[in-house]
């Protein structure tokens, strides 16, 4: 999609509108969640509690996003429409069709999924445990402080049919909301490795806000910090995954698995049980078979990976098409980190 003529005012008012949308969004989600306060019955059972607090979550953000990218459309339209230029389809229909798996393209959408699994996840979580441990510990405690993880603390059955439906549904909600909106939509708005900074950004601040945790103080700032960096750079690649593919099953498989996945870890973690031997049993495995598919399928991951770094250096030199003074660039790059900080407050908020 063609892009307009670029200055500081239209990179800010391009951000704005983007803002302003979200807002609806956020606003959407509060209104549709509001749902969840029925919930409070169940508050005596964790277990319960939780998987119906995630599940029914993650059907309201398709409804919530569906509506309200609509309205927000319609109601900004006239203000908007001198930043951006619309998309032959309508964003809520842009949105849905992300979500589109055909006979035809399902083997390649979870053939994608499991790369993203086994070649980005599976070694960022293994690699963190091993090489700092108190991760583990730290990640047991901030997460088992919320009734709705309660599941942590279950026996193994009751914890495994748990965290199927609860990780997935994590997985579903936060996809749709960060790489099906802000990332999708976001491209609209601004260059697209602007839209991929600004909601990988959001997403690495979502797990940053770990440090308003009650146990957060009792641990060192390094500790959110290295889940803001690991969650910031995965969004990148899943942001140009979705971006490159328009699709995104794949971010919500690979997610959902490493998700059920760093669970066991943190699971048998508060069984006490060593973490070298799940290392042992579980993780190396995966190294293996992500060894295996790195060799499968080289070609196909050579030729992403030099797609993504060829935006990633593009998106730090100055733009030529409309002739980007340096200035420029350094103020549309602090803009992007600004404006996912704005999101995360706003979305902390809502």
């Amino acid at each position: 999609m063609a892009r307009k003529q670029s200055s500081i005012k239209i990179m800010i008012m391009q951000r704005i509108y983007f803002l302003l949308e979200t807002i609806f969004i956020f606003f959407g989600l509060f209104i549709t969640s509001i749902v969840l306060i029925s919930l409070e019955i169940f508050e005596t059972d964790g277990v319960i509690y939780g998987i119906l607090f995630y599940l029914i979550r993650a059907m309201t953000v398709i409804v919530a996003v569906t509506l309200f990218m609509y309205v927000s459309n319609f109601t900004l339209y006239k203000k908007r429409h001198e930043i951006i230029i619309e998309r032959d389809i309508s964003p809520s229909r842009s949105f849905l069709n992300l979500f589109s798996i055909k006979r035809s393209n399902f083997k390649y959408q979870l053939l994608y999924g499991i790369l993203i699994l086994f070649l980005v996840f599976v070694p960022i979580d293994f690699l963190t445990y091993l090489f700092v441990p108190e991760m583990l510990t730290y990640s047991a405690e901030a997460l088992t402080s919320d009734i709705s993880n309660m599941y942590f603390l279950e026996p193994y059955l009751i914890f495994l049919g748990s965290v199927i439906i609860i990780q997935f549904s994590v997985a579903f909600y936060e996809e749709s909301l960060t790489r099906g909106f802000l990332t999708n939509r976001g491209s609209d708005y601004v260059p697209k490795m602007s839209a991929v900074v600004i909601s990988s950004f959001y997403f690495g601040m979502g797990h940053f806000a770990y440090i308003l945790n009650p146990y957060g103080p009792q641990y060192p700032i390094f500790f959110p910090f290295l889940w803001l960096t690991e969650a910031f750079f995965i969004g990148i690649i899943l942001s140009l995954t979705v971006l490159r593919r328009r699709w995104i099953f794949p971010a919500i498989f690979a997610h959902g698995m490493n998700n059920i996945i760093s669970a066991h870890a943190i699971w048998n973690y508060l069984q006490g049980n060593d973490f070298m031997i799940l290392a042992l049993f579980l993780y190396l495995p995966l190294m293996i078979i992500g060894v295996v598919l790195l060799l499968l399928e080289f070609p196909l991951i050579k030729e992403s990976f030099s797609i993504g770094i060829k935006d990633l250096k593009l998106y730090f030199k100055n733009d030529v098409q409309i002739k980007e003074p340096t200035d420029y660039k350094i103020i549309r790059i602090m803009l992007d980190f600004l404006f996912g900080f704005l999101i995360f407050v706003l979305g902390f908020v809502f």
